[in-house]
């Protein structure tokens, strides 16, 4: 069913439901045999970036749609309802271009945003380490200058995009302080000394590449960098709090999508002779669902509405990838429960949105590190 939505405009409107049309015509049909596969599809990137996706949310200026985060969010839900694995790619990437965004110099702005918000360069985003994920204070790859720039000497984890994106928004150490000593690069591809290890085996986003990424002495130019030195800390927990909200209507999406198939198949599934939708107790637990999911919904609109305002959300951000991927997995785990033994087959694509839920729980900050969020905004 199409959600009913509210848009600041009427543009806003005219833009999510091009994206639904897209995402339920171009994507839809493909993802099952791609997760099936591990086929990672970068033609669908270039799809969604010449429909305005991928820039939507960025400065007319540099090539994007000047678009308000709220209707950027709902953009991206709909692409995640129909292909969860491209939704958290667009979302990552779209995390990748802020740092340029945001804190690059107006030359770095013109001569990188318009082909990356445009979806002609794909971006992966290198801050996670082995022994660093939460802890970024941990991180011991070091960007070492000298009289050229800098050579980066370490590795990454944990890379979405990993060997297949064109440039990586990457995080590395310039100084002893552990908070300040931090500074922010931009690496393309094919540079000497980066090569990336063998894809994960993943419980699910199949399709999508997850990589560890090897930097021997990758040579950059003083230019690469993004930001002033010692900045980077800023600018990964600036584009983290932008990058849950990605996920918070990636996983709304996928619940969505969930309640959907669940929805269907009740009114089709027979026993005792009548559908089970007759039942009170599949009624009662379909109210349930859909109640998650729209609350999921209101949290990360709340957040975004707060971004667009220009006021301060980050724990709004916590909260909102908090509510909406725990939401995601216990949605798409009733959803399991509706189909009975037919939703743990591969037959029925709501065991795939079950595994591919749990990992929202996980990544950009686990549930755990969101209280800790959430509890030090209350407390500080």
């Amino acid at each position: 069913m199409s959600v009913d939505r509210v848009l600041p405009t009427d543009e806003g409107a005219e833009l999510v439901d091009l994206m639904r049309e897209i995402a339920q015509s171009e994507l839809a049909p493909r993802a099952a045999d791609a997760e099936a596969a591990g086929r990672f599809s970068r033609d669908v990137y270039r799809l969604l970036g010449d429909a305005g996706l991928l820039g939507m949310s960025y400065p007319e200026e540099y090539g994007g749609l000047g678009q308000p985060y709220e209707v950027y969010l709902q953009a991206l839900e709909e692409v995640a309802a129909a292909w969860m694995a491209v939704g958290v790619g667009v979302s990552v990437h779209t995390m990748t271009c802020y740092a340029m965004s945001r804190y690059g110099t107006e030359e770095q702005r013109r001569t990188y945003l318009p082909e990356m918000i445009g979806g002609r360069l794909l971006g992966g985003y290198a801050l996670s380490e082995a022994q660093a994920g939460s802890d970024i204070t941990s991180m011991t790859t070091r960007a070492k200058s000298g009289a050229d720039g800098y050579a980066l000497h370490g590795a990454k984890a944990w890379i979405t995009n990993g060997g297949e994106a064109d440039f990586y928004t990457t995080f590395a150490r310039t100084g002893p302080d552990r908070t300040y000593g931090i500074s922010c690069f931009h690496v393309t591809a094919g540079a000497p000394g980066l090569t990336f290890g063998e894809p994960e085996h993943k419980m699910g986003l199949t399709s999508s590449p997850t990589t560890a990424m090897y930097l021997d002495a990758v040579a950059l130019d003083a230019e690469a960098r993004i930001g002033a030195e010692g900045e980077g800390m800023r600018i990964a927990l600036s584009a983290l709090d932008s990058g849950r909200l990605g996920i918070a209507a990636c996983a709304t999406g996928l619940a969505q999508a969930a309640l959907d198939a669940a929805v269907a198949y009740a009114k089709e599934r027979e026993q005792f002779g009548s559908a089970i939708a007759e039942f009170q107790g599949i009624q009662f637990l379909l109210a349930e669902m859909a109640a998650a999911v729209d609350t999921a919904r209101a949290t990360y609109l709340m957040a975004a509405r707060k971004r667009d305002a220009g006021r301060p959300f980050t724990r709004d951000a916590a909260v909102a990838k908090l509510i909406a991927t725990d939401t995601a997995m216990k949605v798409t785990t009733d959803a399991v429960q509706v189909f009975g033994g037919y939703g743990y087959t591969r037959d029925f694509p709501v065991e795939r949105y079950m595994r591919e839920a749990k990992v929202t729980q996980i990544f950009e900050g686990t549930n755990q590190i969101q209280r800790l969020v959430i509890a030090r905004q209350l407390l500080r």
